[in-house]
């Protein structure tokens, strides 16, 4: 295991040693995709902790977890590095169930402060011996739990370690108040210098230099106040260590060790550059958070899909949008790239709010919006929206307030894994009184279902998946027309939503050839749900299936079972693990051939 040779390592040898493990990084993720400039820049921060500690007793939490890439190499999985992220091969994310020294499940962001917090009583508690250690990004600190977290623990009298891993970005670069008060604290090094200097001198004077020196903490506290912008960590009770390169081996284990020895809680705080190390990630960090496999000399992707993917046409059209109706603007969670939205943000920089990492504080502020006479369009990924569920249900839905949410990433999203499958949004969205959902089957509808959500005066949401929103060759209708029968069927119709509405057309053609004649509704509104179309497709068939890409239980398909008798079929109500989508699918019999052979086997037990 190459974490207890790095303890035996001198200077030179933990430096080769980043060399290697970035050669390693770079090529591993330029064929299997993944997070790169994350990982790559906090490479030498992952060395100097597991110089300092014992990661197999000692508990160090990722929050995110994303940047765990070089963590997994030093602790005994190297070998199989190359399965990162694919069915059956290591998580992409810390995963207890993979590794002794992964001690805290992640994959949403500003949980790990809270989570030290509740270690580290827990070790006081049971008079236990190691030290608990939180990574945190500055991005992470956009969010509101991890003031809640220091508040917490700067009081709870148990020790533990934050490193603040100041890099300047999130998924978009960071933005607000937090972010510039840490850009204040990168030069803050002045202060230390002066307070050294002042020390070193005053407490040689003979006899009465240590009393002048204690009388003189006022005159010191004005000059840390002044320069450190109100020492912010220090009044919720830290110790701040910093800042640090975080490229500087040396200088991190020094810290690390200062830190491990303190007989309080510290924050060490590390300014690094994400994408250290290849240049391609250095000038585009954003492009490089999450990435598909990718030429490594050129940094240009491979094998990438020519059809624009239903972020880039939800960008598009809100362009449209926005040009039209002057009331209308965008609210994101430090995912304006993600969700599609840069270039509206180039055009219209009045009109969009990048809110950090704080969903909740999102959608309440975009409550806000709606009160003032806005019209405030809510983009975020359907994993992270679903922090917000408290302030969607009494902030929005209870006020009846017209707030669009764009859930991007619905459904499986693929080889992100547990903490990013978006198959919970119907369920709890369909619980929300006044809600209107609608899901679209391509990127033409999802422009459609944006201009008649603006026509609603109450609460809606559009969900759509990862990926292509190639156009169905179909014929269109409009989308408040409700429900869409796209083929024909005597025996079974299957009532399909959004993304499922291709797996539906596959099956419907694989049972027509085994002499079932299966017909495809599209759904499109999935609520309110047209109880006349469920009882008049009831009445024409014999059995009505529903599918969907959401887990079975409390989604779509319930909404069915109100009026009818209904096959339900989505992902089962557990955990959905990493690997593409297709294969998963397929795991859980969700592929059109599955599908035919399912709903086949129900029609003739039924029949």
């Amino acid at each position: 295991m190459i974490e207890r040779d790095i303890k035996l390592m001198d200077s030179r040898e933990l430096d080769l040693l980043a060399v290697e493990l970035r050669d390693k990084l770079i090529d591993t993720i330029s064929k299997s995709g993944g997070h790169l400039a994350s990982n790559l820049g906090v490479v030498e921060l992952t060395i100097a902790l597991h110089k300092v500690f014992d990661t197999s007793i000692d508990r160090v939490i990722w929050d995110v977890g994303h940047q765990s890439y070089v963590h997994k190499i030093l602790t005994g999985r190297s070998d199989d590095f190359d399965s990162l992220r694919q069915s059956g091969g290591l998580s992409g994310f810390p995963k207890r169930s993979e590794s002794i020294h992964d001690s805290f499940d992640t994959g949403h962001s500003s949980t790990s402060i809270s989570a030290a917090c509740g270690m580290a009583v827990s070790r006081d508690m049971k008079g236990e011996d190691y030290d608990v250690i939180a990574v945190i990004g500055d991005g992470s600190l956009t969010g509101g739990e991890a003031y809640e977290g220091l508040n917490n623990l700067g009081d709870s009298g148990s020790k533990a370690i934050v490193v603040l891993n100041d890099n300047g970005m999130s998924i978009s670069p960071n933005t607000g108040s937090i972010s510039n008060h840490l850009s204040k604290l990168r030069v803050s090094s002045k202060y230390f210098a002066f307070k050294d200097g002042v020390k070193k001198v005053v407490t040689k004077v003979p006899a009465i230099g240590e009393g002048i020196y204690s009388g003189a903490s006022k005159l010191r506290d004005i000059v840390k106040y002044a320069v450190v912008d109100g020492v912010f960590f220090e009044e919720l009770g830290f110790t701040y260590i910093g800042p640090i390169d975080g490229h500087d081996i040396g200088k991190l284990t020094e810290a690390l060790e200062m830190a491990k020895e303190s007989g309080k809680s510290c924050v060490v705080h590390v300014i690094t550059k994400k994408g250290k190390g290849y240049r391609n990630a250095e000038k585009n960090p954003g492009v490089f958070h999450g990435t598909g496999p990718f030429d490594k000399t050129t940094g240009v992707p491979i094998n990438c899909a020519c059809d624009k993917t239903f972020s880039e046409i939800f960008g598009i059209k809100m362009i449209d949008i926005a040009e039209r109706n002057k009331d209308v603007v965008c609210v994101s969670a430090a995912m304006i790239d993600g969700v599609g939205l840069e270039h509206f943000a180039r055009l219209h920089p009045d009109r969009i709010f990048d809110v950090g990492i704080a969903e909740q504080h999102a959608v309440s502020f975009a409550a806000g919006l709606a009160v003032g006479g806005m019209k405030p369009v809510v983009a975020i990924y359907s994993s992270f929206l679903q922090r917000a569920f408290d302030q969607i249900m009494m902030d929005v839905c209870m006020q009846k307030l017209p707030v669009i949410f764009a859930i991007d990433r619905a459904g499986a999203v693929g080889a992100d894994g547990e903490t990013h499958q978006g198959i919970f949004d119907l369920s709890y969205m369909s619980e929300m009184p006044g809600m209107t959902i609608l899901a679209p089957r391509d990127g033409t509808e999802l422009a459609q279902m944006l201009d008649y959500a603006l026509t609603l005066n109450s609460p809606v949401c559009i969900r759509y998946p990862r990926g292509s929103a190639k156009d169905l060759d179909l014929p269109r209708e409009p989308v408040e027309a409700g429900p869409q029968m796209l083929v024909e069927g005597n025996d079974i119709h299957i009532w399909a939503c959004g993304n499922m509405v291709k797996n539906a057309l596959k099956a419907s053609s694989i049972l027509k050839e085994r002499g079932i004649d299966a017909g495809v509704i599209n759904a499109r509104i999935i609520k309110p749900l047209s109880e006349d179309a469920v009882r008049k497709s009831a009445r024409e068939c014999k059995m009505i299936v529903s599918l969907e890409d959401n887990v079975f239980r409390s989604g779509f398909g319930s909404l069915i079972e109100e009026y009818t008798e209904v096959l339900k079929i989505g992902w089962p109500l557990k955990f959905i693990e990493h690997g593409k989508i297709e294969e998963l699918q397929k795991c859980y019999g969700l592929d059109p051939e599955s599908l035919a052979e399912r709903i086949g086997e129900a029609f003739e037990r039924k029949a």
